[in-house]
């Protein structure tokens, strides 16, 4: 078997793209119905999805054939009716030489050959067979791991008290990577031992590229070239790219550092959430890197978009700089008709900004040695809403746009490691919490979540208005666009709203949500969002599960399917209790899916062995082995 796929084989074809397709599109974005809805400041319009929502809304959709689902608090996996799941891997599992099963006091060695905690982002990749052809029933499975819980991973329940503790603690962190294989009965299992396996944790080492790496701003007294790391923290969403790589994305890497009390630290780092106590993890007193009074620089080596290498266990990942340093919850790429390769990634936190990249270089199919440096030069843009649907990308390059030392801005570098602030000088618009971005298969039509935002209305820096619709949003929205032209590079875009969840049970005007948006199909604070080849939007919720008050009905975190042309959602899963329904990739053939759930809180799965919940990585199939979803 051959260990590269072909990049032709994951080339995009947007003359697959039906004229009728865009021609909908088009009509979505430019001749919008303005549907006035009640909001707690007062009167507000926003979009209400397509072209009216309400007409499209009554087309029939052909892209989904199962039946919706109910909400439903239970403490398990609820499917449609012909589909079932296995569990393929929780916390704990073994995954290199060596490794013991999963038991709450095993220790930092045993974890770094272990599957990591807390689940989310994943993509897989096919293996081929000797003559090139792609297996349809081998895979390696990249997973991130994003973070612990105190009360699981220690004994004794509570933050780490040691340095033992803070090691363990580092080696659950990172990227998962496993062979896996398709049984003669459909089944997927991961195999142990697997020469592909690699576990990418806090103590790894990682490759600083682009306009950042030597800089000043990312030495250390353990690194004074500034180009190699160790570890990745926080790891959330991800993407992949055509030439068979895994992007995964450094989110919250701010709450792993702190400081000894009354330690100064600059409006630079304050502006990423840095301070003395971080999260509580309690690391810095045990691991200087940790310490920002001992290493104000480490922190500038996280916050990236990190480029591995599933086929070559031997590559060291690189950290891409060029993509700018900020909270990343995804990475969606799609290449430009140009052959550009275009990365947008949004800023998960209240008030930050969506950003798009654009390669330097065009992507050559079937060069994948040239395809392997594309993600080291190119543009960053920051998105600005206007009301009425356009909005425009405003570069973030040195000598542009005001960004220049009169301003503050030292170079390139100093610009990317401050990306957050170059794009509040140059004007952004501040977005309800932007999490996974999406791009459709086969047309330049892209989606992002935006979760929520409670904070919205509240503050001068946070108006209600264009993309953000509403004050104090509870539930979130989906906000959508499509460039001028059809072209990615383009620095103006059109875009609405898909759709804006809500309560349609308990609340009227703006917090009922869209006309998409029934007592059925109801849900809040959207957090991924993945396309299938076939053009099924998969949405995944990370938000309130009370189900009780303003969140009555809504039940446990959940995933959705939506059409994106009619504006149809159904609900196809509901997880188990406490967690967080993130992750999804599908096999090449889309006969299995694979979903992450994450910090399930209750007694899943496997009636919480040892008395731990554990994240895990499951395996949807439909009972007949069709394709799912259709």
């Amino acid at each position: 078997m051959s260990n590269h796929i072909p990049d032709a084989s994951l080339e995009p074809d947007y003359n697959e793209n039906p004229v009728e397709f865009d021609r909908l599109i088009s009509k979505a974005i430019s001749r919008r119905s303005l549907i006035k809805i009640g909001s707690a400041a007062g009167a507000a319009t926003f979009l209400g999805g397509t072209s009216s929502l309400a007409m499209a809304f009554s087309q029939a959709t052909t892209l989904m054939s199962f039946n919706n689902i109910p909400a439903n608090t239970a403490d398990t996996i609820t499917l449609p009716a012909g589909y079932s799941y296995d569990v393929l891997m929780s916390w704990g599992d073994p995954v290199l030489p060596g490794a013991p099963n999963f038991a709450r006091n095993n220790d930092a060695d045993a974890q770094a050959g272990q599957f990591g905690d807390n689940t989310d982002g994943m993509e897989m990749f096919h293996l081929n067979y000797a003559d090139g052809s792609v297996n349809p029933d081998r895979a390696i499975l990249a997973v991130n791991n994003e973070y612990y819980n105190d009360e699981f991973i220690f004994e004794h329940g509570e933050a780490a008290k040691t340095l033992a503790d803070v090691r363990k603690g580092i080696a659950a962190h990172g990227v998962t990577l496993v062979e896996m294989e398709r049984k003669p009965n459909g089944q997927w299992v991961y195999l142990k031992d697997a020469p592909m396996n690699r576990r990418l944790h806090g103590y790894a080492a990682f490759e600083l590229t682009g306009p950042v790496a030597g800089s000043e701003y990312v030495k250390t007294s353990t690194d004074p070239s500034g180009r190699r790391v160790l570890g990745t923290f926080n790891n959330c969403g991800s993407g992949r790219t055509p030439w068979g790589t895994y992007l995964t994305c450094e989110e919250n890497f701010n709450g792993y550092f702190g400081a000894p009390e009354g330690t100064e630290l600059s409006d630079a780092q304050r502006r990423y959430g840095l301070s003395e106590s971080g999260f509580g993890y309690n690391w810095w007193p045990y691991e200087e890197r940790f310490n920002l009074a001992k290493e104000p620089n480490e922190a500038n080596r996280f916050g990236w978009v990190v480029e591995i290498d599933p086929y070559n266990p031997d590559a060291r990942p690189k950290k891409r700089t060029a993509l700018g340093r900020f909270k990343h919850e995804n990475a969606a790429m799609t290449i430009n008709r140009d052959g550009r390769a275009v990365v947008y990634s949004g800023d998960d936190e209240r008030g930050e900004f969506l950003y798009k990249f654009v390669s330097r270089d065009a992507y050559r199919p079937n060069d994948r040695a040239h395809n392997l440096t594309l993600l080291e030069q190119g543009t960053l843009y920051v998105a600005k809403f206007h009301d009425g649907g356009a909005g425009e990308w405003i570069e973030l390059s040195y000598g542009q746009n005001g960004l220049n030392q009169a301003n503050g801005f030292e170079n390139e570098a100093d610009i990317l490691v401050r990306a957050r602030d170059a794009a509040s000088f140059v004007g952004a618009t501040t977005m309800d919490r932007p999490e996974w971005v999406a791009c459709h298969p086969s047309s330049p039509m892209v989606f992002c979540a935006l979760t929520n935002n409670t904070r919205r209305g509240t503050t001068d820096q946070q108006p209600v208005g264009g993309p953000n619709p509403r004050a104090e949003n509870q539930y979130g929205q989906i906000v959508r666009w499509m460039p001028e032209n059809r072209d990615h590079a383009s620095r103006r875009f059109g875009w609405d709203l898909y759709a804006v969840a809500g309560n349609p049970v308990v609340k009227t005007g703006a917090y009922a949500g869209s006309e998409n948006i029934t007592a059925d199909n109801m849900f809040n604070s959207p957090d991924g969002l993945v396309f299938d080849r076939f053009g099924r939007l998969w949405i995944q919720t990370d938000g309130n599960y009370s189900n009780e008050g303003d969140f009555a009905g809504q039940g446990n975190n959940q995933m959705l399917c939506a059409d994106p042309v009619t504006g149809h959602i159904r609900r196809f899963l509901v997880g188990p209790q406490g967690c967080e329904v993130t992750g999804l990739t599908f096999s090449d053939d889309h006969r299995t899916m694979l979903v992450g759930i994450q910090h399930p809180a209750g007694q899943w799965p496997n009636a919480a062995r040892d008395g731990v919940p554990r994240s895990s990585v499951i395996a949807v199939r439909r009972n007949d082995g069709g394709v799912i979803g259709a």
